[in-house]
């Protein structure tokens, strides 16, 4: 296999400089490795004056500046494109929809498959361009007949192939990742960008959800869907207390259920279920959280799609360990089993499947089989 993180002949590569020093070394490695870079700023909010200072989100005028600094610096042409109704029609609004529907979405993955990787390259190749080049942290690998493949990048601790796993052969075949084999530490990535003159060396990393400025989820859920008073209920039905708006809760979730009642056991309660039909919170034991299999949908391959059965490693959080599964396409519908049952699965995330390294596709969870129900 041939790694394709540097591409062997000279490419036309649009480089996605986000403000960020990830973004800014990657677009200086591509530059530097002989491609002709372009860079650009992808304009996201309607209102960015409304975003964040300091740490905190992305794309705001602040980032665009420095985007443009580390332009001039690396001595590529910059460009900032406007792409905001398409981040809100595709993005946000699938992000409120998808809350109001009692699922938890991945905004970031939603961005690479419907933004990043769509509406960014679709336009770069109508341009001319060859590539499109992000900061991320992931490989991209050349089979001897050609076609390409996803692998985690070479630093586990940084590798962000999840976040790509609804690329397809197609989008990898017009994707550069120069940051996918560096085994350094972060600390190492400032320093290279410091060596270079990027001013962003020593930004912090943007965190939260990047259109929520004050990373206060429920509070912007709120204000687009209205306060809706409904029951928190025990697994047997009964109330325990009240909630402002099912939508601000998540599979899992422990912390600021405020129910006055105490479990019988004295042991904390967690949410079950969130259902938007008649706007109730379920909440019960961490046992009852135990999940065994799920089904997912609206599958997306990198490569290939698999055929029958086969055994794999899953992630199911940006952030997550792997954990081992069977799974099995059946009339297009994912069905998944976990070799232990594991926690904290809720419909809407993303599930990944890898083979070893390998990402072999992804697909959104639609439905979860507990412990119980699987021994009932």
């Amino acid at each position: 296999m041939t790694d394709t993180s540097q591409r062997t002949r000279p490419l036309r590569v649009l480089a996605a400089m986000s403000g960020g020093v990830d973004s800014a070394v990657a677009a200086a490695r591509a530059a530097e490795a002989g491609h002709d870079v372009t860079g650009v700023h992808l304009a996201l909010s309607a209102n960015p004056q409304s975003f964040r200072t300091g740490a905190r989100g992305c794309c705001t005028i602040e980032d665009s500046r420095d985007a443009r600094r580390a332009a001039d610096v690396i001595g590529i042409p910059f460009y900032v494109w406007d792409l905001a109704d398409r981040f809100r029609e595709d993005v946000v609004e699938d992000f409120v929809a998808e809350y109001e529907a009692g699922r938890t979405p991945n905004p970031c993955l939603r961005c690479n498959e419907k933004i990043k990787f769509a509406a960014l390259l679709d336009k770069a190749l109508a341009l001319g361009f060859d590539a499109v080049c992000t900061g991320h942290y992931a490989k991209i690998v050349t089979l001897p007949d050609g076609s390409r493949e996803l692998h985690r990048a070479s630093d586990m601790a940084k590798d962000q192939s999840y976040v790509l796993g609804v690329l397809d052969e197609q989008q990898l075949a017009h994707a550069l990742f120069p940051l996918g084999d560096t085994l350094t530490t972060k600390g190492e990535i400032r320093a290279e960008a410091e060596r270079r003159g990027l001013a962003v060396a020593k930004k912090p990393d943007s965190h939260d959800i990047c259109f929520i400025a004050d990373g206060d989820t429920q509070g912007f859920l709120a204000q687009r869907l209205g306060r809706a008073e409904g029951d928190i209920v025990d697994e047997s039905g009964a109330k325990l207390g009240t909630h402002e708006g099912a939508y601000g809760f998540t599979i899992g979730q422990r912390k600021g259920l405020r129910i006055g009642t105490p479990a019988a056991d004295g042991k904390p309660r967690y949410v079950l279920d969130i259902s938007p039909v008649d706007n109730t919170v379920t909440v019960g034991p961490a046992a009852a959280l135990d999940v065994t299999g799920l089904t997912a949908i609206k599958p997306r391959w990198c490569g290939t799609a698999p055929t029958g059965p086969g055994v794999y490693t899953a992630q199911l959080r940006a952030h997550g360990g792997e954990t081992e599964v069977s799974a099995e396409l059946v009339d297009g519908t994912l069905r998944v089993t976990f070799t232990e049952p594991v926690r904290g699965v809720a419909p809407g995330q993303a599930i990944v499947l890898y083979d070893g390294t390998r990402v072999v596709g992804s697909a959104t969870i639609a439905t979860t089989a507990r412990r119980e129900a699987a021994t009932a």
